[in-house]
């Protein structure tokens, strides 16, 4: 044929297969499979690829025809060719002999077949070497003559290097290496496909995909094979699964195809690479596992753990761990725990009482069973329960490691085994302790829970017990705290003759709500009223305990009735023993010690210091009469106390401050004020109006503003100033202490001076009479009586000088005998034989309390009657004298 001539007519009259309107490849495959037709080929055949030529020898030897091929091939034109002799016309100079006698034997009528060096221009050098096939023939006089078929050596030299490279490319390639056919058959694999499917390569040749896939998998690469063939376009890595024979496990391969083209354009069929990537596909999975884990491990880190509430931390294990880790979970601690025991009973064996504490689901807005043999069924947040001891989550409990729980199958509606299939039951370890149990389950659907997801968990649980743990000693602390807070703050309506109090406290920290400012309401005798507000330097639990001591020496020094002065000079020593080292120095001495220390001395140690810092502290002590209206005041290095009278601005009572306490060394003074009627006393810690946002004098000019305009009830003036002032800084603590004064009236009031005689003592039990019965008090008489008649008579056998004697009402009755003599009465128990001594007895008997307090010009005893409320009956004191005896 000739190329690119007219084509022969068919055998059946149509056209050829690779006509112009043929509309595809697949054709073509069904016209191979039928009987042999003539056809015309395109250009790229193999004739194109080992570039075949050829002409032919007459009888005289001489080139009698040169094709056109020969022409292109070996660059000789034919009109240089024709009628030469073959060896003149391309053969070089030196080889012509050789030549000549080979031709010469070729026209004898014997075929020859070798390779001839030519030239392609006259005179030139051997440039070229062709493989001449020489065929004898005869003309048309049957005369010898020669057909010569001339190939190209480099032309076929490359085919067969193209051919051994195709060959080891196929054969040695790593990769599953396959040509499938137009008719999607294997036409030829190689032994490393052979081996990615299983068996011998021998055993694919003719087969389709459904000869080594699965039904689907076939289907699939049918089409893709398919779509090749049609679109020329390549499928890289479609992922297919299978079992190779013998094998139990799946497999999964990455196939590519591409379509193969003869040299003239036409679709030959497709090449298919095909690559086992089951341990890549393996470790890709494992490797997002890692990644998947190490972020929710982040995640966690950055959410649990920022609350100190048990509930919150709990749930916020859950919202990270649902749905990114397990479709639904719990968290349940031990109740014990949660109560404050520290083992509770059954804790080791893991059948304690548990309280769910938090559940998360993304399948279910109710609780499910989350492991076979738990609970009878859904356990609610906030329900307390059991694990039976052999249950999975009693043993994961009793031996602190994770159990892995598989799902059972159930028929009793939506419970585990119809919805979950896999459950990880990990204990809660925080410090060698089990505080309780999370459980993560997974639904139908999900992965089942393996070594890497166990570990996981457990990380993740014990993240969160650890920041549980925290959460339950810090509450166990915390509540420690404000029950220690509270017993040193008095109770929230303190009552005082004379004054109506309102107070607050709040604390600078929030973590634990205890501090080191105090306020106290203290009762003296004679209706007289003790305020007290303190700082000690330095904030939290060590700076209240340190307040604690120092408000009980406060309250101690008060009842023994001292000046004001006089309690912060022994409040004074008291805090410096308190600071000091067991060494009887202070801290003050100490710290001037340990400054004219060269290098080489010991220093203190750091608890020491901290110590001597905390007990350090301000303080501002307050007496009020109610009867002469009269409030003395000391200062400890406290701010002054505010005194707001009606009409007036608030005004800073000049108070000298003195020396902090726990300093040492300066004598503290004292003033005395009178208070009006409706006047407002305010007395606070330095937190109330100290920022570092504005300095001092700022927040006591607000804080005096804010005191100018409280003209409203107690309560509601206390909460208004708060409100004015800036309360929420938490730098420090804040104490508010304020008192509106109204006094004593004087018809509550009985005051008598009585002359140094026998006769005053007659006297003292009529004036008391008489002012009982005014005061409507007829059940006290007899009782008043008696006591007056004994503090009298006291005071005219053992002291001298006038005598005075005063009635108090107020909420009880107070009555006070004043004497000109500084010895205190001495309370003494009597022998059965003495026939005085008995007075202090009675008295101590009859009242609700007695004492005896210094004055400046000698000394005041006194006692205490609570006022009848008609359902307890008053003592009688015949009754309480024979008793004595």
């Amino acid at each position: 044929m000739s190329r690119g001539g007219a084509e022969p007519a068919q055998a059946d009259g149509q056209g050829g297969a690779d006509s112009p309107g043929e509309p595809g490849v697949l054709p073509r495959a069904r016209e191979l499979q039928g009987p042999p037709i003539w056809q015309s080929s395109r250009p790229g055949s193999i004739y194109d690829y080992i570039r075949v030529a050829s002409f032919s020898l007459g009888p005289d030897g001489r080139i009698d025809q040169w094709s056109e091929r020969a022409e292109h091939m070996l660059g000789i034109p034919a009109r240089y060719a024709l009628g030469k002799d073959p060896v003149e016309a391309f053969v070089p100079r030196e080889l012509r002999a050789t030549s000549r006698r080979k031709v010469s034997e070729i026209l004898d009528g014997r075929e020859w077949t070798g390779l001839v060096p030519y030239r392609r221009e006259e005179g030139g050098d051997a440039d070229g070497l062709a493989e001449i096939y020489v065929m004898p023939s005869r003309d048309e006089n049957g005369e010898r003559a020669a057909v010569c078929l001339v190939v190209d050596v480099r032309a076929l030299r490359g085919i067969e290097t193209d051919l051994a490279a195709s060959q080891a490319v196929f054969g040695q390639s790593p990769m599953g290496f396959t040509l499938f056919g137009t008719d999607l058959r294997l036409l030829r694999v190689n032994e490393r496909f052979a081996t990615v499917f299983g068996g011998p390569a021998s055993k694919y040749r003719g087969c389709g995909p459904h000869d080594f896939l699965p039904r689907s998998e076939a289907e699939r690469m049918t089409a893709a094979l398919r779509r090749v063939l049609e679109t020329g376009e390549p499928v890289t890595e479609m992922q297919l699964v299978g079992m190779a024979p013998g094998e139990e496990d799946r497999r999964r391969w990455s196939v590519s195809l591409y379509r193969l083209h003869g040299a003239s354009g036409r679709p030959i069929g497709v090449a298919a690479l095909a690559a086992d990537v089951t341990g890549r596909r393996r470790a890709e999975r494992e490797a997002a596992s890692a990644r998947r884990n190490l972020a929710l491990l982040n995640e966690a880190g950055a959410r649990i753990g920022n609350s100190l509430d048990l509930e919150t931390t709990a749930r916020t294990l859950l919202d990270v761990a649902v749905p990114q880790f397990c479709d639904l979970a719990s968290v349940d601690l031990y109740q014990g725990l949660l109560s404050g025991d520290e083992a509770p009973p059954g804790m080791s064996d893991g059948s304690a009482e548990l309280r769910r504490v938090a559940f998360a689901s993304a399948v279910s807005d109710a609780p499910l069973p989350t492991a076979p043999g738990d609970a009878p069924g859904p356990v609610a947040v906030g329900a307390v329960h059991r694990y039976p001891f052999n249950s999975p989550c009693a043993g994961a409990l009793r031996t602190a490691h994770a159990q892995i729980i598989p799902g059972r199958e159930s028929d009793d509606g939506p419970e585990l085994g119809a919805v979950v299939h896999s459950t990880l039951a990990v204990p809660m370890v925080a410090r060698d302790t089990v505080v309780g149990l999370v459980q993560f389950s997974r639904t139908k659907g999900s992965e089942p829970f393996g070594e890497r997801d166990t570990a996981l968990a457990v990380e993740l649980a014990a993240r969160a017990a650890v920041c549980i743990d925290n959460a339950r000693l810090y509450r166990r602390e915390h509540e420690r705290a404000l029950i220690l807070q509270r017993s040193l703050l008095p109770p929230g309506d303190p009552e005082a003759a004379g004054l109506d109090i309102a107070c607050r406290y709040l604390p600078g920290t929030t973590a634990t709500e205890v501090g080191g400012d105090w306020f106290d309401v203290i009762e003296l005798p004679g209706h007289r009223t003790a305020l007290v507000v303190g700082d000690v330097m330095g904030r939290g639990l060590r700076a209240a305990v340190a307040m604690g001591e120092l408000r009980t020496a406060v309250r101690t020094l008060a009842l023994l009735d001292l000046e004001p002065a006089e309690v912060l000079s022994a409040l004074d020593e008291i805090a410096r023993g308190l600071g000091g080292d067991g060494e009887g120095r202070s801290s003050s001495a100490r710290s001037a010690r340990s400054r004219s220390e060269g290098p080489g001395e010991p220093r203190r140690s750091a608890r020491t210091a901290d110590l001597s810092e905390v007990y350090l502290a301000t303080c501002v002590y307050a007496v009020y009469d109610p009867v002469t209206r009269r409030c003395t005041f000391a200062n400890a290095g406290h701010l002054p106390p505010v005194l707001v009278e009606d009409g007036e601005d608030a005004l800073l009572l000049d108070v000298p401050p003195g020396m902090p306490l726990g300093v040492g060394g300066e004598p503290f003074e004292e003033i005395e004020v009178e208070l009006p009627d409706g006047a407002l006393l305010a007395l606070y810690t330095d937190g109330l109006v100290e920022s570092r946002h504005h300095p001092l004098e700022e927040g006591l000019q607000a804080f005096r503003t804010a005191l100018s305009g409280a003209d409203r009830p107690l309560e509601d003036a206390c909460d208004q100033v708060l409100s004015a002032m800036d309360t929420s800084h938490g730098e420090d603590d804040i104490a508010l202490l304020m008192a509106r004064v109204h006094g004593l009236p004087k018809d509550a009031v009985g005051d008598w001076s009585l002359a140094p005689e026998a006769r005053s003592v007659a006297r003292a039990r009529e004036l008391a009479r008489d002012q009982l019965t005014d005061w409507g008090l007829q059940d006290l008489v007899d009782t008043t009586e008696l006591l007056v008649s004994e503090l009298v008579t006291n005071a005219l056998r053992h002291g001298h000088g006038e005598i005075r004697l005063r009635l108090l009402l107020d909420r009880t009755l107070v009555c006070e005998v004043w004497d000109a003599d500084l010895a205190q009465p001495r309370r003494r128990r009597a022998r059965d034989t003495d026939e005085g001594g008995r007075g202090l007895q009675l008295v101590g008997l009859l009242s609700q309390g007695w004492g005896s307090r210094r004055t400046p010009r000698g000394k005041t005893v006194w006692f205490e009657l609570a006022l009848p409320d008609g359902e307890s009956a008053a003592v009688d004191p015949a009754e309480a004298l024979l008793s004595l005896f």
